[in-house]
């Protein structure tokens, strides 16, 4: 079985296994990537856990220093009473504990894979998009490396956007949330950390909300008239989402549903922006057709 592949020398025929050699080497590539990152990350053990993932846990991380400013000025303005309303995570410390003798070594380890994968996406990415790249037409590939960059961005946004913001009013109202009194919350650090992940890994597939409506709208699926006259079905589909991935407080799911609700109406544009380029090879094609169908009656 042979495929055609273009090369720097122009289009060349590639058999299947010659095809999977070349996929073994950029996976060999990227798990290298991965690997060597995985690695760098288990070495910085106190910046990957006291630094970054126990952080939105202390009153001193900069969004719980930031809102409990604005309650502060809320309060000097005479809008609020309690100038502490908005203080997060202040004087709700709590200890992480591990139940099981190995607990804190395999946390270690997954910690760093899970590291080492985020931080090696871009060159991941890079490596696939190197392999699929020669099989593409000239506009088939520029589509597709903006979309691969446009994606990255996204999702890296979401990932930051949940961890600045979700994650620390996650982490308030799930630690300081009690049925009773008399039970005390001791959470594991399994439990901490996949809350963590869980809240920053949904918000960045969420963000991915244009590309999908480009692909969706490429493939035609979906019109930008689609989803203008359906706006009020997804206002509600969008805070159903906002309530699935953050706490059960109505301020929590307005801060996500608010990022949403905009990507929402940039992906009607981007829509819309798709259809009439669209529009314009078809108008191109049918001209270039009507030029030939001429060129031949003269004949």
């Amino acid at each position: 079985m042979a495929l055609k592949w273009k090369t720097g020398k122009g289009e060349s025929e590639m058999s299947f296994l010659e095809h999977l050699e070349e996929l073994r080497w950029h996976i060999i590539r990227s798990l290298i990537f991965i690997i060597a990152f995985m690695i760098v990350a288990f070495c910085f053990k106190s910046l990957l856990f006291d630094t970054i993932l126990i952080a939105p846990s202390r009153p001193d991380f900069i969004t719980n220093r930031l809102f409990c400013q604005f309650g502060h000025y809320l309060n000097n303005v005479g809008i609020a009473r309690n100038p502490d309303g908005l203080c997060i995570n202040k004087g709700n410390q709590f200890q992480l504990i591990s139940i099981k003798m190995s607990g804190q070594i395999t946390t270690h380890i997954i910690v760093a894979l899970v590291a080492g994968l985020i931080l090696s996406f871009p060159f991941v990415i890079r490596e696939f998009w190197a392999f699929f790249r020669p099989a593409l037409h000239t506009n088939e590939a520029q589509h597709a490396r903006g979309a691969v960059l446009s994606s990255t961005l996204l999702f890296f946004t979401g990932v930051l956007f949940g961890y600045f913001l979700l994650a620390p009013l996650s982490i308030h109202f799930l630690t300081s949330y009690q049925v009773s009194p008399n039970v005390i919350n001791q959470i594991n650090i399994r439990s901490y950390i996949g809350t963590l992940t869980s809240v920053c890994f949904a918000t960045g597939v969420v963000f991915e909300l244009p590309i999908i409506a480009f692909f969706l709208t490429k493939i035609g699926v979906i019109t930008p008239e689609f989803m203008r006259k359906y706006r009020k079905h997804a206002i509600v589909v969008i805070f159903i989402v906002a309530a699935i991935i953050t706490p059960p407080d109505v301020f929590s799911q307005t801060l996500v549903a608010i990022p949403l609700l905009i990507l929402y109406e940039v992906s009607i544009f981007i829509s819309a922006g798709v259809v009439r380029s669209k529009k314009k090879e078809h108008d191109a094609f049918m001209a270039e057709d009507d030029k030939v169908d001429n060129e031949n009656e003269i004949k």
